[in-house]
């Protein structure tokens, strides 16, 4: 860790990529360690001006099968090419304040899951033709007397059960069918070991067999945790604590990124053994700070990480929750 560390902070430049810079005069930086080491790509998805194009993030990335990088924002998802080109939007108030995605491949194409907690609500839609197929609300049929339903993580069971959690309200975790139908729910609104003190991030973790539930417990004291859970919400295991305020999971073989709200990203093995810290940020002013607009973004250090995905030959893509919008390609260095 210590020569992680050291390595992050020889590497970084204090340029910043704003309007009047042009990217090529802010320097790549290295970060991480070992087979996670990687390289930033100054000025990747901005526009002519030097602009982010997102506006207010607060949100995910996913990458589909073709390469393309989705992103949510306020505005909706924004679709990127792997060089940092927009192919293509969805806008409009389907769209926008997706806190959470997942994209999966079925019969009939690729479709991006949301969770929207100021919508309430999850959300599935066509990834090429924006088409909205699925809609969850509430379940009322659980039986539960929310006075408040704020969705924040979503993933999908092999089987094309949907999971999604409400996160920022009761901390239950719902279960639906394909169809949108209610299962069941599980868990609850504390900070004992089967508790959720705020079930923020979620993905489905295929490195076991059978896969399992990876729940980002990100509030809970005193610090932030992984934990296990089976697909019909029964409890396994602890997975990894320490981890200051996890926001979400994402998987690419044996490993995992988690993005850590002070500003950071840890990558674990898959004996959940952190073995490299990307994007470390030592200004507590900066950190855990929404507010920090473009012409203070420092490259390769991050500022409230919020969500991440890897692409197929992996490299990462990591947002920001930034006012100006933020997201970063990571290259890994072969």
């Amino acid at each position: 860790m210590k020569k992680c560390l050291c390595s992050i902070a020889a590497a970084v430049v204090f340029c910043l990529a704003v309007p009047g810079f042009a990217a090529e005069k802010v320097a790549p930086v290295r970060m991480g360690s070992g087979i996670m080491t990687f390289d930033t790509v100054p000025g990747w998805g901005y526009d002519e001006q030097g602009r982010s194009v997102l506006g207010p993030t607060h949100g995910g990335v996913v990458v589909d099968k073709a390469g393309n990088i989705y992103t949510s924002a306020r505005i909706g998802v924004v679709v990127f090419s792997p060089d940092g080109k927009v192919v293509r939007r969805f806008l409009g108030p389907e769209y926008s304040n997706i806190h959470d995605m997942e994209i999966r491949e079925e019969a009939d194409g690729e479709f991006i899951y949301g969770a929207r907690n100021a919508n309430a609500e999850g959300i599935k839609f066509n990834a090429l033709t924006g088409e909205m197929i699925l809609k969850l609300p509430f379940p009322k049929e659980s039986g539960l007397d929310l006075k408040k339903f704020a969705p924040t993580a979503i993933t999908v069971a092999p089987n094309g059960d949907i999971i999604l959690s409400d996160g920022y309200a009761s901390n239950y975790i719902f279960k639906f069918d394909k169809t949108g139908k209610y299962l069941s729910h599980f868990g609850k609104k504390g900070n004992g070991m089967k508790e959720f003190n705020t079930a923020h991030g979620m993905t489905l973790d295929t490195r076991y067999d059978p896969p399992r539930l990876l729940i980002c417990d990100r509030n809970h004291q005193p610090k932030g945790r992984l934990l296990h859970y089976d697909l019909d919400g029964k409890f396994i295991e602890e997975v990894i604590t320490g981890l200051g305020m996890p926001t979400s999971v994402s998987i690419q073989g044996d490993y995992v990124s988690v993005p850590d709200l002070h500003g950071r990203l840890v990558i674990l093995d898959k004996s959940n053994t952190i073995v490299a810290v990307l994007g470390n940020n030592e200004d507590p002013k900066t950190r855990v700070n929404f507010n920090v607009p473009q012409d203070k973004w420092r490259e390769g250090i991050f500022s409230g990480t919020h969500g991440s995905y890897w692409d197929k030959e992996g490299n990462l893509y990591v947002q920001d929750w930034n006012v100006s919008g933020r997201l970063m390609k990571l290259v890994r260095v072969k």
